[in-house]
């Protein structure tokens, strides 16, 4: 179990944001500049949104920024000349980034490439407020190693995964009979199969309740999200998977709930606005004042819910699988899921074929133990070249 938020804040923070031009990472830097006396921010980074990244940085002026694409080091460079702000480009700048002291850091780097920052982040003893669930469903063991040698606290910024953190009881986790993840089901819920092999890139990425980057998005439709969710809830709360439920609740406005050995039910409630948990993290333990839409419950008028159907999205069940077969399993699973989503938007492959790809890839690689570092990005790696080719096998969209 990772170790959570203790009830301890610093007055004033210094606070670093890993992915700061993200959808996760724009609604940060919007919470920071709502109070912006009480932040001094320390590095910035994103992936290759030179333009974003360096208006960012000339507005919250860090003192260091990093490009994770070695090619855009000149433009970055140029962007910021005369700032006297310190840049930097390629992965190991955004580890550098992740590794200066901060108070609190936000973790928005999509998918595995996340995983190195977020252990340097951690391994510093920071609070680390977590939005990349690949950290944990890839190297969840070691995240939670690095968290207790480097003393550092973790803070889910997941919606469900912040609403659980909310409504449960760490002085008393025994008496927790059941955690529920509840998921939007997506843009296709009510599709068939014959319909959902007909979707397009386009159909995919427009969610009908978040507004969320392309590959989350995609993960939505199919619903591996909601897998990934289920890997990184073993990861932090003191649950076995078996007591960890997912329902589909398409009005989006329970985010999680908690059951009690009593019967009690425990849920948090709130707008889809990802400014809800972002806030919860960066106020933590106090809370803050945010601009995120308020829920009317009196407009919204009914709550539905149903359960998952697993014959037409599969990646619930490859999820289970591949944390039920332990070791590297989950690393397989999101490697063969990120390159199966990213061949999906190059429109090399169709919508069911994302499933189709990981569940193949698992197949095809046992899972092996997971000891270190090195062990993670060897178990990447190979599902990734497995991943490519199985996708390149298939016929196209």
């Amino acid at each position: 179990m990772a170790r959570l938020a203790e009830k301890t804040r610093p007055a004033a923070r210094r606070i670093t944001i890993l992915g700061s031009t993200g959808s996760v990472g724009c609604n940060t830097v919007e919470l920071i500049e709502a109070d912006r006396a009480d932040y001094q921010i320390v590095a910035l980074t994103a992936h290759r949104n030179v333009a974003a990244l360096a208006e960012q940085a000339r507005r919250l002026r860090p003192e260091f920024v990093a490009i994770a694409d070695p090619s855009c080091r000149d433009a970055l460079a140029e962007a910021l000349a005369g700032t006297g702000i310190e840049t930097g480009a390629g992965p190991e700048a955004v580890v550098e980034a992740a590794e200066r002291p901060a108070d609190w850091v936000m973790g928005a780097i999509v998918g595995a490439a996340g995983l190195e920052p977020i252990l340097a982040a951690v391994g510093q003893g920071a609070t680390v407020a977590l939005a990349n669930k690949e950290c944990l469903v890839c190297a969840g063991d070691l995240v939670n190693g690095a968290v207790a040698r480097g003393g550092a606290t973790l803070l889910p910024v997941d919606s469900e995964h912040s609403a659980i953190f909310q409504v449960f009881d760490f002085d008393a986790p025994d008496r927790v009979e059941r955690l529920v993840l509840t998921a939007s089901g997506g843009p296709f819920r009510e599709f068939d199969r014959a319909a959902m092999a007909d979707v397009t890139p386009a159909q995919a990425v427009a969610h009908p309740n978040w507004d969320m980057g392309a590959k989350i998005s995609v993960d939505s439709a199919t619903m591996m999200n909601k897998g990934l969710e289920l890997i990184e809830a073993c990861h932090l709360f003191p649950v076995p998977a078996d007591r960890i439920d997912i329902l589909v609740h398409p009005q989006s406005a329970i985010h999680g709930l908690v059951e009690y050995v009593d019967g009690s039910v425990l849920a948090q409630l709130g707008a889809p606005d990802m400014r809800t948990p972002i806030a919860v993290a960066l106020g933590w333990p106090e809370r803050i004042i945010s601009p995120a839409r308020r829920l009317d419950l009196v407009e919204l008028g009914t709550l539905t819910f149903e359960a998952p159907d697993e014959a037409r999205f599969p990646a619930l069940r490859l999820a289970r699988e591949a944390l039920q077969s332990g070791g590297g399993g989950p690393t397989i699973l999101n490697a063969a899921n990120e390159v199966a989503v990213e061949a999906f938007l190059a429109r090399r492959i169709g919508f069911l074929d994302i499933a189709r790809v990981v569940e193949e890839t698992l197949t095809t690689l046992p899972p092996r133990s997971v000891e270190s570092l090195d062990d993670i990005r060897a178990i990447d790696s190979e599902a990734r070249r497995v991943a490519a080719e199985r996708a390149a096998a298939l016929p196209g969209e």
